[in-house]
């Protein structure tokens, strides 16, 4: 639902849902930012810091702390709550802990008469977004998981620190799985519209393959380095969550590797798993079919029955 006036809400104030909403407001994404949290005193707490902080910001937003019955006239749901992921835990061993706090959210804000587009942070990302889905009965479309967005980014990043070149000029994606089947289809990566592949073919001396191979492992484990260091993520988190609002709220049409449902696209239905994806004022308008080669597509379908499978023990 579009309006004049652009209407955010995000539940769970944590530290993922906390840099997305300091993010949202410096980059002034939205006119209204409402902070839904079960310990409303932090709620509360949050939108009374970032209030003050909005004469530095670019635009001025409206922030307060609400509750689920505030969803109803929101263009955007952000979730980020749930339990946080713990040292040398995968984001799969968070799945069962997670649908429950999801059963207790969902429910309520489809109940306010909230129409718009629900957007998922919380780990496991994949399944979440997929447990929000069945529990709305939202359209597909209206239904979006941050994916692989930040690890996107983080493979751009690297890229163009081992090319030095601008990231931004930097043309791959990390897709699959967010975790630790996701990988990088290399055959699709350009440095402006130079195929990487080519770039190390001409310049052996200087860039080897296996060098892609360890930036690739760099960051599918990045995360894992990240919470060893500080216990958590959400930085990067929250400004591809910010990204992905703006790309909405614009009507961008932007192309980001946002956690879709595939209907057929890469062999696999019934699943949804970071691939990019065109997004816009209704959410995700397609999915862009890479074309992978025949190992890509085997490492794809290895991720897609690894979600499949976890999700398949669920009772929702």
């Amino acid at each position: 639902m579009m309006k004049d006036t652009r209407k955010v809400v995000l539940i769970g104030t944590g530290m993922v849902g906390m840099s997305f909403a300091y993010a949202a407001v410096n980059q002034g994404v939205c006119d209204v930012l409402c902070l839904c949290d079960l310990n409303t005193k932090r709620a509360e707490g949050e939108a009374m810091d970032l209030n003050h902080g909005v004469p530095f910001a670019k635009s001025n937003m409206k922030i307060y702390a609400g509750n689920y019955s505030d969803c109803k006239d929101a263009d955007i749901v952000v979730i980020a709550a749930g339990v946080a992921q713990k040292e040398g835990e995968t984001r799969l061993d968070l799945l069962q802990r997670n649908v429950e706090v999801f059963r207790s959210i969902i429910t309520p804000v489809v109940k306010s008469g909230f129409d718009g587009i629900f957007l998922v942070a919380t780990n496991p990302v994949d399944i979440m977004t997929r447990v929000t889905y069945e529990l709305s009965r939202f359209g597909a479309s209206k239904v979006i998981g941050s994916g692989t967005t930040l690890d996107t980014a983080r493979l751009r990043y690297m890229l163009g620190d081992y090319f030095t070149v601008d990231p931004k000029n930097v043309h791959a994606y990390v897709i699959g799985e967010h975790g630790d089947s996701e990988f990088v289809p290399l055959s699709q990566a350009l440095v402006a519209t130079k195929p990487v592949s080519a770039i190390i073919e001409q310049n052996p001396t200087m860039y080897k393959l296996e060098d892609m191979e360890k930036i690739e492992n760099e960051v599918r484990t990045a995360a894992y380095k990240i919470i060893e260091a500080k216990r958590a993520t959400y930085y990067g988190i929250g400004m591809a969550l910010t990204r992905i609002v703006k790309a909405i709220l614009n009507d961008e049409n932007s192309v980001l590797t946002c956690s879709a449902k595939l209907s057929g696209e890469y062999d696999a239905s019934d699943v949804f798993i970071g691939v990019p994806s065109v997004i816009g004022r209704n959410g995700i308008k397609e999915v862009f079919e890479l074309d992978l080669t025949a190992d890509e597509m085997e490492k794809f379908g290895k991720s897609v029955a690894i979600l499949k499978d976890s999700f398949s023990g669920l009772k929702l």
